[in-house]
């Protein structure tokens, strides 16, 4: 009878579980006040990636265009 329980049992409970309401405010009083610009730092480095993932593609592409056109000329 007791493992009938733990699926509803876990069901109750997962009802009231709910998301993690923190706001970077919070790090600030962790780590201190001047903590921020690293934080600050790490959201640059993180957009410069993308950034540098998205363009790598753009160039891959560029690239790709004139091998296909070397292709259908010398066939």
């Amino acid at each position: 009878m007791e493992r009938a329980l733990r699926p509803v049992l876990f069901l109750i409970l997962s009802a009231f579980a709910g998301p993690a309401a923190a706001h970077p405010g919070h790090i600030a009083d962790l780590a201190g006040h001047d903590h921020w610009v690293a934080g600050a730092a790490i959201g640059a480095a993180i957009g410069a990636a993308i950034w540098g993932h998205l363009k790598g593609k753009k160039a891959e592409a560029k690239d790709e265009e004139p091998e296909d056109t070397a292709e259908e000329a010398t066939a």
